[in-house]
């Protein structure tokens, strides 16, 4: 038992003094299946986090011995697929538990300081022209430059402004706005906002509605559910359709606006922390909210990197809490014109 303590507690008594990076566990040693079991990705995988965030990782340390950016991406990756901090995971990269927090940490920030990379809309006019293409396929609706929703992830209750996370299902959590493409790509995610706030509030304050209301996406306009309310640039469903090709508009946006709720559950899959099974996420609003964050880039990189099959649904006790709202449709009249040419040229 003595030594137990010592590994958990006490690097320094297994790998000494000095300054040098500790290489505790070595990537080549095992195959791969252990480590999509083990860590939720493939040695190549692993290989370009390592290429893509060491430098951020082998920053200056105080203390007496570094961790190499190759164990510390591990570890994280470890957390965020498993939502664990188990003694095992440590054990098996040679860490202790307080190690294995600091990884995360580490971890967590530099895929955050580079979501701006691999989060974003495209801007060429070819690949804009693509996502449409790629939405259309879907159910014939045309225009849409993403799908739009929210999700609630759930975190511990915070020391203060305690209320204003407390969702409409008495739990504490933060609202996430999401945006993503045909194929699961999150093009915008926003995972900061308190569980309190309803969708339509948190899209009315987001950062994605000033993109959108700056006019730079002018020929096309993203899909949300009966939550949010009709603009010019999001259109909304139809609340009592009556004639054949309002029903048909409704299909086709239900078949595409369900894109999202797909990648919610393949994002929640892949990432364990995120899906309650293990308790909700252990942390302040802010650090939750970029834990968030960084599965989201991850997510993105492993969609570029061809790890795109659709997960199946997870087991995890947070889900979004159902919205009580009356049908948000809007009094704008440029927004209603917009969707009623939609409906006579397309579904008529």
């Amino acid at each position: 038992m003595a030594v137990s303590i010592a590994v958990l507690d006490c690097d320094l008594l297994l790998y000494g003094r000095g300054h040098r990076t500790l290489d505790r566990f070595k990537l080549e040693d095992v195959t791969d299946e252990y480590l999509v079991s083990t860590y939720g990705f493939p040695r190549q995988f692993i290989y370009y986090l390592v290429d893509l965030l060491g430098d951020s990782l082998s920053r200056p340390t105080q203390r007496s011995r570094a961790i190499s950016p190759e164990t510390q991406i591990l570890a994280a990756l470890g957390f965020y697929t498993s939502g664990s901090f188990q003694t095992r995971m440590g054990d098996a990269i040679g860490i202790s538990q307080a190690s294995m927090s600091r990884c995360v940490a580490n971890v967590t920030e530099a895929l955050v300081e580079r979501a701006p990379q691999f989060i974003h809309f495209p801007e060429d006019e070819a690949t804009v022209q693509s996502l449409k293409d790629d939405f259309y396929g879907l159910a014939g609706m045309p225009g849409v430059l993403g799908v739009v929703d929210c999700t609630h992830v759930a975190i511990k209750a915070p020391n203060a402004e305690d209320l204003s996370y407390v969702n409409r299902k008495g739990l504490h959590s933060l609202n996430c706005l999401m945006v993503c493409d045909a194929r699961g790509v999150l093009l915008s995610a926003e995972t900061h906002w308190p569980g309190s706030l309803p969708d339509c509030t948190v899209l009315q304050q987001a950062a994605l509605t000033s993109q959108f209301e700056t006019q730079l996406h002018k020929d096309g306009w993203l899909l949300g559910d009966s939550s949010f309310f009709l603009r010019t640039w999001l259109m909304t469903p139809l609340h009592i359709p009556e004639t054949p090709a309002e029903y048909r508009y409704n299909m086709a946006h239900s078949a595409t606006h369900n894109v999202i709720e797909r990648t919610f559950r393949t994002i929640r899959s892949r990432f364990r922390c995120l899906d309650g099974s293990k308790g909700t996420l252990q942390y302040s609003p802010e650090k939750s909210s970029h834990i968030i964050l960084a599965c989201c880039v991850l997510h993105n990189i492993s969609l570029e990197h061809g790890l795109d099959v659709w997960c199946s649904p997870a087991t995890g006790h947070m889900e979004q809490p159902e919205e009580e709202y009356e049908q948000m449709e809007s009094m704008d009249s440029e927004a209603c014109r917009i969707r009623q040419e939609l409906l006579l040229t397309h579904f008529s």
